[in-house]
């Protein structure tokens, strides 16, 4: 009867050279032991699952069709064990070299510089690049570990560690909000003053739908228009007129009380699609210590829910 604790690692091993080579002799060389040691295990192997793995002649050695059966199984048992025996001599280990991290300027400059200090206290063998640009990144193109970015994740070629849902909230000052008043509703913005952020695809689209609602574009005229989260943000916060801002930027303000969210009865949006916050990195069976020990390290200092959301 087949007892799967008679089969080690070796016999394995053994077993998948032997059916690669034909040759009892070739994996003996190979390996530093002698033909009959091998054919000695290979018999074993045969004893404890009860099934012929290979005719043997004076010029090879042929598969049956159970060694042929075989070989898929034992080719994923190995491949099983090696990525174990990694995982816990990596446990064993403490990250060190370059770690390479890619952020939005400004989600880098609010949420991934400040926490760096720390990072770099709980592993002192780590060097951090970080770079920051709005840029796409092609994780296998550009030279990046760790890329966080947010937006809607498709592409199957990468692999995806999601943080949380960016949330998008109408925001004022106070001051403004004394002077203009505040919308009941989106089919009032024009009556506002709207300072509108301007990518590289134009300027943002306001959407607005009631709860469980459809979304809804309400086009607005930017009294400020600018590719400057930064300074959209500044104006904002001086009174000039209302913006249309992610949680992580304007968290911050709204719980200071600089900035007060309006038309709370209506979800705000610039996409249709659920706006993704993760890092990214190639799609790949086992992501280096490095970056399993950065990735690790925000999803415990975001939390859940995102530190900086609110209800």
């Amino acid at each position: 009867m087949y007892d799967p604790a008679t089969i080690n690692f070796r016999t394995l091993l053994f077993f998948i050279g032997v059916y690669d080579d034909q040759s009892f002799s070739a994996v003996a060389r190979r390996e530093g032991v002698s033909a009959s040691m091998i054919s000695r295990v290979i018999l074993q192997l045969e004893d404890t699952l009860g099934q012929q793995l290979f005719y043997r002649n004076t010029r090879a050695v042929i598969p049956t069709e159970a060694g042929r059966l075989f070989i898929d199984y034992a080719r994923a048992m190995t491949e099983q064990l090696s990525e174990a025996r990694k995982e816990m001599l990596d446990r064993s280990l403490e990250p060190a070299g370059l770690i390479r991290i890619n952020a939005p300027v400004f989600f880098g400059q609010r949420h991934i510089a400040p926490w760096l200090t720390e990072l770099s206290v709980r592993y002192p063998k780590l060097l951090i690049e970080l770079t920051q640009t709005d840029d796409y990144i092609d994780p296998h193109k550009d030279a990046s570990d760790v890329i966080f970015r947010i937006g809607t994740l498709t592409d199957s070629s990468f692999h995806a560690r999601i943080f949380g849902t960016q949330r998008y909230h109408l925001v004022a000052s106070p001051g403004y909000i004394e002077r203009q008043g505040e919308p009941a509703s989106p089919a009032e913005l024009n009556h506002h003053k709207c300072l509108v952020y301007k990518g590289w695809s134009g300027p943002n689209r306001w959407l607005f739908r009631e709860p469980a609602g459809s979304w809804i574009h309400y086009p607005v005229t930017g009294l400020l228009t600018s590719n400057n989260a930064e300074s959209l943000l500044t104006s904002a916060l001086g009174g000039m007129g209302m913006v249309l801002f992610p949680d992580w930027l304007i968290g911050d303000s709204i719980k200071k009380g600089e900035l007060v969210r309006v038309m709370m009865g209506f979800e705000a949006a610039i996409k249709t699609e659920p706006q993704h916050i993760a890092a990214i990195y190639p799609n790949v069976r086992h992501p280096p210590l490095n970056v399993r020990a950065v990735i690790d390290y925000f999803v415990e200092v975001f939390g859940t829910p995102l530190y900086w959301q609110f209800d």
